[in-house]
């Protein structure tokens, strides 16, 4: 094992990645779910509410919800969005020697799909793989709009924070592919113009005409109908979400505040960590033809950090923030490696101590989280 960790060690790395998911997932279905659970049950059944889009289709097959299909549903878009991603990084970067340790430093970082793993049946990675999507699409026509656009509404329908949490990723992989690209018309920015409005307005309606219509006892009694066991009504503690107003939860947020912060100094050591592909994304904006693209780059980073620092002051799960933060730079890497480049950006190099160093460690961790660190 050790020579071979020694002769081919990325090889190795990615086998121990795979042992490593198995072992977080056999973890994860011990855990009752008790957030995912519940977004099974609400639909549409009392009118237009928040977070109720993925309930709403799972009621469309099923009358009773077992909860077992958290797993089943949450594992088939996990092994989409390994699929999907997997796709992405052959079409960028191909899968040679070379690129291995790019791949292990994306897709096997703890912040990836190990995370997306431990948090299985939550709403983030479907923000994830519909932006991986945009990234594999032909982006040549208003069409690509069209469908980022429909994207961006299913997302918010089934949360409304993916407005925060993927938007602005899906609007800078939109500006990079097809405006960067494509170049600005009447048209095609009319329709960009109308489909921001759209989706900002769904995101209003949701977050402030979303809460549910009825008591909240009379909500709990039909989800009751829809559970295959009622009698599992430890499921259905969280069901306050649909009528909490947003100003308790940044009361509550800002209240777990002390606790939650002492958190920070891990998410910087995990940030460092990945040092290597930090380096190597700016070698790669530092890369591009264009200044204006630089320029654009930058402040499209800017914009999506600064929306996830909304969402740190808003809801304090701050360990899949941080998460999803990271997951929105390996995209945006992939959209910055498509801009036209004035030279060519030398990879993670494969045979230097320190850099597998840090890729065996980014390996062994096998999660960060959903509220604090591990």
């Amino acid at each position: 094992m050790l020579a071979d960790l020694r002769k081919n060690p990325w090889r190795v790395l990615l086998a121990i990645n795979a042992a490593v998911i198995a072992g977080v997932f056999i973890h994860k279905i011990q855990l009752p779910p008790y957030v995912p659970y519940i977004h099974l049950l609400v639909d549409y059944h009392f009118g237009f509410i928040k977070r109720a889009l993925i309930g709403a289709i799972v009621a469309l097959f099923t009358a009773k919800v077992q909860v077992g299909l958290v797993f089943a549903l949450g594992g088939a878009t996990w092994l989409v969005t390994l699929g999907l991603y997997a796709r992405l990084f052959q079409k960028t970067f191909g899968f040679t020697t070379k690129t291995l340790p790019l791949f292990v430093f994306t897709a096997g970082s703890p912040f990836f799909l190990k995370n997306f793993m431990h948090t299985l049946g939550h709403f983030d990675i479907y923000g994830c793989a519909l932006a991986t999507i945009l990234l594999l699409l032909p982006a040549g026509s208003v069409l690509f709009v069209a469908i980022a656009a429909l994207f961006s509404i299913i997302l918010v329908l089934i949360h409304h924070i993916h407005l925060l949490m993927y938007v602005p990723t899906i609007i800078t992989i939109v500006v990079t592919r097809h405006y960067l690209a494509s170049g600005c018309n009447r048209t095609n920015v009319a329709f960009g113009i109308v489909a921001l409005l759209v989706i900002s307005a769904l995101f209003l309606a949701a977050q402030f005409l979303g809460t549910m219509p009825i008591p909240e006892a009379d909500f709990v009694a039909y989800l009751k109908t829809r559970m295959a066991d009622p009698s599992r009504t430890d499921l259905l503690q969280f069901s306050y979400i649909w009528y909490q107003p947003l100003a308790k939860e940044i009361a509550d947020t800002w209240g777990r505040l002390p606790h939650n912060i002492l958190g920070v100094p891990v998410f910087v050591l995990l940030l460092w960590l990945h040092m290597p592909l930090w380096r190597y994304f700016a070698g790669l904006i530092g890369a591009l033809a264009s200044d204006m693209h630089r320029r654009l780059i930058v402040a499209a980073l800017a914009g999506i950090s600064f929306a996830y620092l909304v969402m740190f002051a808003m809801v304090f799960d701050y360990s899949r923030w941080i998460s999803n933060w990271a997951v929105c730079m390996f995209l945006i890497l992939h959209a910055v490696k498509m801009l036209p480049a004035a030279k060519e950006t030398p990879l993670i190099p494969s045979g230097d101590r320190s850099t597998n160093i840090f890729g065996l460690v980014v390996t062994l961790i096998p999660r960060v989280g959903i509220v604090r660190p591990f």
